[in-house]
């Protein structure tokens, strides 16, 4: 059967990607950030999945306030990079799992969890900065990604937005979907955004170091209380857009000890401030 082997938490800052592009990585400003990932490409390398499932909000590409869904998964065989106003980012398209992706939609929707199920759509720096950051930028044009990427988008955006509670139950969900694949894969799983930032109003440019720390203590030693804090709370103690990190308690609800199992090994554990107008965080968890 295929079964998840690790999952991975970052944040997928727009920024990130424009430095990247730009040739700007070994900036003083940027090299901290950058240099917080060396140990991930060089882990990735060595723990190359056949599938990542990858969990992040889309900023107006594909969906728009006509449509919003909850979740969506794409199942199709290829996503392009979105042109987000300045040109599509320099990167491979993406590459799908549909037969994987299709049997996750049938199984978590058995399971009580509505999907909307997404054939065509294009993928912004939500998906394509964590690619990046892990697996290296492109260095020709005949680079592609190192595996089949499954796209599942959730709306943490336009209110209302899915519980923590909800999130880390899907999560558990979509862990007895893969596990009930026939396939013999490795998969990862992939929770992106965050950490503390707020985009606007007079708060715009709040960081919360304390909290974004704990959030990563909360993670990893006792994630069903991490997904027990209230949408007041992101919005108070992390901003506007701290909210996205519910979408980390999905790829941690996938995680073994969430059933029973052993508790993860923390393989890396990153944070650094700033990062544009946020902080990074970032974190790779192993099954034991």
């Amino acid at each position: 059967m295929a079964r998840i082997t690790a999952s991975v938490y970052t944040s997928h800052i727009p920024a990130i990607g424009a430095a990247l592009d730009l040739g700007k990585t070994q900036e003083a400003y940027w090299q901290p950030v950058f240099k917080g990932y060396e140990y991930s490409k060089a882990w990735m390398k060595d723990n190359k999945p056949d599938v990542i499932f990858l969990v992040y909000n889309d900023h107006a590409t594909a969906f728009d306030l006509d449509f919003i869904p909850t979740f969506a998964i794409g199942t199709a065989d290829a996503y392009a990079p979105a042109d987000e106003g300045w040109g599509p980012r320099p990167v491979p398209v993406v590459q799908g799992h549909p037969v994987l992706a299709a049997h996750i939609a049938h199984s978590v929707i058995q399971q009580d969890f509505d999907l909307t199920i997404v054939n065509k759509m294009p993928v912004d720096h939500g998906l394509t900065v964590p690619l990046s950051l892990m697996c290296g930028q492109p260095p020709t044009s005949s680079f592609h990604w190192p595996c089949p990427v499954i796209p599942f988008a959730v709306n943490v955006v336009q209110y209302p937005v899915p519980s923590g509670q909800r999130c880390f139950a899907l999560g558990q969900a979509i862990r007895r979907a893969i596990e009930s694949f026939d396939e013999d894969l490795n998969v990862h799983i992939w929770g992106t955004g965050g950490m503390s930032h707020q985009l606007q109003g007079p708060r715009a440019g709040l960081i919360n170091k304390a909290f974004d720390n704990a959030f990563l203590d909360q993670l990893i030693a006792d994630p069903a209380a991490a997904a027990r804090i209230p949408h007041i709370d992101y919005v108070r103690e992390a901003g506007s857009e701290g909210i996205e990190l519910v979408m980390w308690l999905i790829a941690r609800g996938a995680m073994a000890d969430v059933a029973g199992g052993a508790a993860p090994r923390v393989a890396h554990r990153f944070y650094h401030v700033p990062a544009s107008n946020t902080a990074v965080g970032h974190l790779i968890l192993e099954n034991t």
